[in-house]
């Protein structure tokens, strides 16, 4: 297995748990009271869009030839950053 191919699939595992993450958060939101739901459901779909974002990011890389992947890595990796931020941020709410 290639660098590129073991980096893709440890990308691929953090990208599969956020997704699992915002599952689990859309369905507290739809559990919780509206007036607070609005604001969650606010940082449920920006969470979303980042979990998209990661996920254009990590085909992208996947496409990339063995000499430009690295390239890529460095935006995948930050992708990865953020989404882990947004999932600790919105969970630490939901404790409240």
């Amino acid at each position: 297995m290639s660098l590129k191919d073991a980096y893709k699939k440890k990308a691929e595992a953090e990208l599969e748990l956020a997704q699992a993450r915002l599952a689990e958060f859309k369905a507290k939101v739809k559990g919780i009271k509206a007036d607070t739901s609005v604001t969650y459901a606010k940082q449920v779909d920006h969470l979303e869009k980042a979990v998209d974002d990661a996920k254009k990011l990590l085909k992208e890389l996947g496409e990339a030839s063995e000499e430009v992947w690295e390239k890529l890595k460095d935006g995948v990796e930050n992708a990865l950053r953020s989404l882990s931020a947004a999932i600790k941020d919105i969970a630490d709410k939901f404790k409240d």
